[in-house]
Order: structure tokens, then sequence, then C-alpha cells
């Protein structure tokens, strides 16, 4: 009997040093792994990766100095490439819009930390239907009526200014179907939308007020082309979203680094403000509720407008319902 229980203690003895010494490893290798963690920092294409390429890279050169880690742009030819890098940990740190950054939360082990600040101090910007300045086209609704003989140019389905938000305020709330109403439809970023528009190869495209500021810089003589025909409610500046399972020391690294970069240096001032931003204050997902609100009433009018309604279908307006009440509630 008590060769048994000294049998007993001494494997209870054995897994104890066993356990302590793979807790010891895996401290070490958390420890090791924010030391010298490599960070790819994903960037939503709105416009052409060479352009982004350009204004983002004296950014990450003061990333990389400022808090010694390795970060390497991350870019992708649509803001889908960037939720599933960050989906597979292709990706750990990303600039995105509030509509990608919901599908990053949703889809990627993603968390809103940061909320970009305007170059002018403000917190959100607007979307945008655009239109050749010579154009006749004066409103959405001018619009609605020439839709059959118009080429219109959607945005990235993953983009909050460029699809979402009017895909809800423009079409949904006026019963438009954008795939059906135009005689021809185009897909793309902010930057060849627009262009597109002033080179008279779209009539109307969706765009946002960044990405028109942003015109006047890389293409002003083009920017002078384009007028503004629908304007939207406030958006929420752009967010930006990180992997949960961040070391906690690498997350106050990269945190520490983001809000004290441009308040006191007249350069990272001017690399911001080629962003189009002034500097970037603590956030989380709370930010992306009313996004959240704007799917939902966007597929409840889809099935509502449908008339008679299936069990299915019915079910799924009641659970809507519930959550947008859960969403007033935050």
């Amino acid at each position: 009997m008590r060769s048994t229980a000294k049998m007993t203690t001494w494997k209870l003895t054995i897994l104890l040093v066993i356990f302590t010494l793979f807790s010891c490893v895996l401290t070490f290798s958390k420890s090791l792994s924010a030391q010298d963690a490599e960070i790819n920092f994903g960037i939503i294409s709105t416009e052409s990766s060479v352009n982004l390429k350009k204004i983002w890279e004296p950014f990450l050169d003061d990333f990389r100095a400022q808090t010694g880690l390795k970060i390497n742009a991350f870019f992708a030819t649509d803001y889908a490439g960037i939720i599933e890098a960050m989906r597979f940990n292709k990706v750990q740190l990303a600039w995105y819009g509030n509509k990608s950054a919901m599908e990053a939360v949703d889809r990627a082990d993603g968390e809103v930390f940061m909320q970009t600040i305007a170059a002018d101090g403000s917190e959100g910007y607007y979307s945008h239907i655009i239109a050749h300045v010579d154009s006749p086209l004066n409103s959405i609704e001018d619009m609605f009526k020439e839709a059959k003989n118009l080429a219109f140019g959607n945005g990235d389905p993953n983009s909050t200014s460029g699809f979402l938000v009017p895909g809800y305020y423009v079409f949904a709330l006026n019963n438009v179907d954008p795939k059906s109403a135009f005689k021809r439809n185009l897909t793309s970023n902010h930057e060849t939308n627009a262009l597109s528009v002033a080179n008279g190869q779209l009539d109307v495209a969706t765009n946002n007020s960044e990405n028109l500021s942003r015109l006047e810089v890389t293409f002003p003589d083009k920017r002078q082309l384009i007028k503004v025909i629908w304007t939207s409610p406030l958006i929420p500046s752009d967010p930006l979203v990180r992997r949960k399972d961040l070391p906690n020391d690498l997350k106050k690294k990269i945190d520490d680094f983001l809000l004290g970069y441009g308040k006191s240096d007249p350069k990272q001032a001017e690399i911001l403000k080629s962003l189009q931003w002034q500097g970037f204050k603590v956030s989380n997902n709370d930010q992306l509720i009313p996004i959240r609100q704007l799917e939902l009433f966007k597929e409840k009018k889809t099935i509502e407008d449908r008339g008679d309604l299936s069990d299915s279908q019915k079910e799924r307006l009641a659970e809507i319902e519930k959550q947008l009440a859960e969403l007033a509630k935050k």
C-alpha cells in the first residue's frame, strides 16, 4: 500500500516538474515572440499599391525604428485579401475601413484598438456619389431617372464608403438594385472609380471625402473634373485592427508608438498629413455598432421588400429585430 502511495506521489511530482518546465518555456517563448516579433501590416486597396507604398513607407520606417519591430507592409488586390490574411495569421495588424474591420473582427480573430483622427481634427468622413463636372446629373434623383443609360462604378464589397453606406442610403432606401438598374456595372477601388468618372469612362460612381481630398494631391487636374451629387451622414474614422492573440507587451509597444506619433515631431506630423491624418486615439469594437446597424437595416429591408415571407424569413426578421435592440443598448 505504502509502495503504491509512494509511486503515486512520485508520478505527481514528475508531472508537476514537467508542467512547471512547460510553463517556463511557454512564458519564455511568448516573451521572445514579443521581443523579436515580425508584424505584417495590412493596408486596404483604396488606390494603387504603388501610391499606397509611397505614402505608407515613411510611417512604417518610423514604426520600425521606434519600436525595434520588423514591420512588413502587406498589400492585396482587394479588401478581402487583407481580411483573409489576418484570418490565417499572415497579417497581425491592419488599417481597414469600418465595414472591412467588422469582417476582420467577426471572421479573423481581430479587435479594433485604434481610430484615426483626420488631418482637420474630425472623427469621421463621408461617402459620396460622384459624376463628371459637365454631367447633367446633379442628384441621385437625376441618376435614377437616367440609370438605364448610365455606367456605374461601385466600390469594393467590403468597403464602408464605397459599398455599404451608399448601398443602404442610396439604393436600399430607394428600392433600387444597382446590379439591374444601370446599363453597366463595374467594381473597383476609390481611386480607379474617381479617375474613370473624370475620364468619362463611368457616368457615376461611389467615392468618399478622404479620397477626393487625396486626389487633390495625386491628380489635381482630374479632381477638378469631378463633382459630388450625393453625400452620406458622417462615417466614423477608419479603425486599426490587430489580432487578439498578440502578446500583451507587444500590444503595449504598438499602442505607445501610435498614441505618441506626430504629437511633437514636425516631420512625423507631415508624414501623417500625407496619410490625411493628424494622429490616433484609442478605440474598440463599439466603433462598429453603427456599421452593424446599417448591415442589419439593409438586410431587414431587403427581406421585407420580397412580399410574402417564408417561415425562415420571418424568423430571420425576428432575429434582426433582436440584434438591433441589443445594439441600441450599447
